[in-house]
């Protein structure tokens, strides 16, 4: 069986598709909608298509709204190198610039969420807010992580089991890739709320997300923002990466997190309070897990409509 081609993520839909040259690389991009820009920045083995429900209602709120395919996924270029978080947020400011805007509304899902605060801290002249789903603040999550001696750091620490699994060379590869990608559907239900995987729309969800990680290179890019985000811990390069982002964000930040989260825990979530922007706010949604946008869309888009609105979005509702 041949593996999907890239461009089989060009899904249609009332969006349109374009390729977009930012920091060095071509990103794919599906765009909806006219006003102040949104840029949706997805998480792990997804790809725009994440972003299908905040495309048409933050669209038809006034907004121009771009969700990308991250370096590395969907029908984006996938180099061999350029994960680690610099790199990733200058593909961020970039992108920005590349599509004729001075500044941006960043919203991203778990490592999306983790980049978007990482380009406010980066490139704060081009980040208007900051929407932060299922995720936390990088320093939040590495502490969570590190603490092995109290109870909440080792229940952190068990929720992200996979990051330490996926350190060793190759085989991770091949397991995330078997089975049609089995293990992304294993993980999706695994950090769901109760209800989202038992209807239509899980497996509508995550056959595309399977298909999309069988991809040639993805799965080893995916892999790589983790291998990264590890081994930094261990070189110089991570001890700059934490004076770097260690200041509180000069941009407003909402964070959306779901109650049932397994992958991201609430209480890790919570602890990126030293980090928030003014007027910054923190929303819980009951019943879901570790993907908002997917398992309660119109809660979500709620929650971000509200905040970009008082942001000074500067957009207005269509009739």
């Amino acid at each position: 069986m041949q593996p999907p081609d890239p461009s089989s993520v060009r899904i249609d839909g009332p969006w349109t598709h374009r390729d977009v040259s930012a920091n060095g690389i071509r990103l794919h991009v599906a765009e909806a909608g006219s006003g102040p820009l949104v840029l949706l920045l997805h998480g792990f083995a997804e790809f725009w298509w994440a972003w299908r429900h905040q495309l048409v209602s933050l669209a038809e709120a006034g907004f121009r709204v771009v969700a990308a395919d991250l370096r590395g996924y969907g029908d984006s270029d996938k180099p061999p190198r350029g994960y680690d978080a610099w790199t990733l947020a200058g593909d961020v400011a970039g992108l920005v610039r590349a599509l004729g805007e001075r500044r941006a509304h960043l919203v991203g899902h778990a490592w999306g969420g983790m980049l978007a605060w990482t380009a406010a801290a980066l490139h704060p002249r081009l980040v208007a807010s900051v929407s932060v789903l299922g995720g936390a603040h990088p320093l939040a999550f590495r502490s969570a992580v590190g603490r092995t001696l109290l109870r909440r750091g080792q229940s952190q620490t068990r929720a992200m089991g996979h990051l330490f699994r996926f350190q060793v060379p190759m085989a991770p590869e091949r397991r995330l890739v078997a089975d049609d990608a089995a293990l992304v559907e294993t993980l999706f239900r695994s950090w769901s709320g109760p209800q989202w995987p038992q209807g239509d729309d899980f497996a509508e969800t995550v056959a595309r997300f399977r298909e999309a990680v069988l991809v040639p290179g993805v799965a080893h890019s995916a892999l790589e923002y983790y291998r990264w985000a590890f081994r930094a811990q261990f070189r110089g390069e991570g001890r700059r990466f934490t004076d770097a982002v260690g200041t509180r964000v000069a941009a407003p930040v909402l964070q959306v997190h779901g109650e049932a989260d397994s992958c991201v825990l609430l209480e890790t979530a919570r602890e990126s309070a030293p980090w928030l922007g003014p007027h910054s706010r923190f929303e819980t949604l009951p019943d879901v897990g570790h993907f908002p946008h997917l398992e309660d869309p119109a809660r979500t888009d709620k929650a971000v409509l509200s905040f970009l609105g008082g942001a000074g979005s500067g957009a207005h509702p269509r009739a």
